[in-house]
């Protein structure tokens, strides 16, 4: 049986929805952030190296990274779900968003929440004009503008269709929710973007990803 690692308010909570999504057989073991530092709890080293979640077992195999997670599931149990057919136009696009969410979106995400924390830490009076104004600073010039060219973007991919890779969600749909997800608990999008405000309510109103919130447990970004 797989047996997935899972962290809360993580990406693995994509990995949870693939299994409900596919109908798999699997088992669940939970591990929670720290309260106070939302960090990954340090005995997580006993399940993988790099002490990050999420990780599945499946036999002798340990698998990290959950679009590697993601790809491993769909080819050995996905039966040619959730993935379009080789050689056609929604295959170049799915491949590509499988990539995107984590070598583009992420990392530009990541930033507003490094400097968001740098902005409110709490520092000795006499330095924290510093901090807060770097901080603000580097926002405004590097970090909001790329988050707004983001957004734009993807909310100008959903405009043919109603999935990131075409007519039928597929698991790009999966792997951008994480960035998307995070880009409205954290960076600002709304419904000024309703194309995307509209694609987060497709996913997040599907059976499969209701009853993984319901075996995870709650998922707040």
């Amino acid at each position: 049986m797989i047996v997935l690692h899972h962290l809360n308010n993580s990406r693995s909570q994509r990995v949870l929805w693939l299994l409900e999504e596919l109908g798999l057989d699997y088992e669940i073991i939970k591990h929670r952030r720290d309260p106070e530092t939302n960090l990954a709890p340090p005995d997580l080293v006993q399940v993988h190296p790099l002490g990050k979640l999420p990780v599945i077992r499946d036999g002798a195999l340990v698998l990290a990274e959950s679009g590697a997670i993601i790809e491993y599931l769909l080819e050995r149990y996905g039966g040619g779900r959730l993935v379009p057919p080789p050689g056609t136009p929604e295959r170049v696009r799915y491949q590509y968003f499988m990539h995107y969410a984590e070598g583009s979106a992420m990392p530009v995400l990541l930033l507003k929440v490094v400097f968001d924390q740098i902005e409110t830490a709490k520092v000795p009076f006499f330095i924290r004009p510093l901090t807060r104004g770097l901080a603000g600073r580097v926002k405004q010039v590097l970090v909001q503008p790329q988050l707004e060219r983001h957004l734009d973007f993807m909310e100008a991919e959903l405009g043919d269709s109603p999935w990131f890779a075409g007519e039928q969600m597929t698991a790009a749909d999966l792997q951008m929710s994480f960035p998307v997800q995070a880009a409205a608990a954290r960076a600002g999008l709304d419904g000024s973007r309703p194309r995307l405000m509209a694609w987060l309510d497709r996913i997040q109103s599907r059976p499969a990803y209701l009853r993984s919130i319901e075996r995870g447990g709650p998922y707040q970004l």
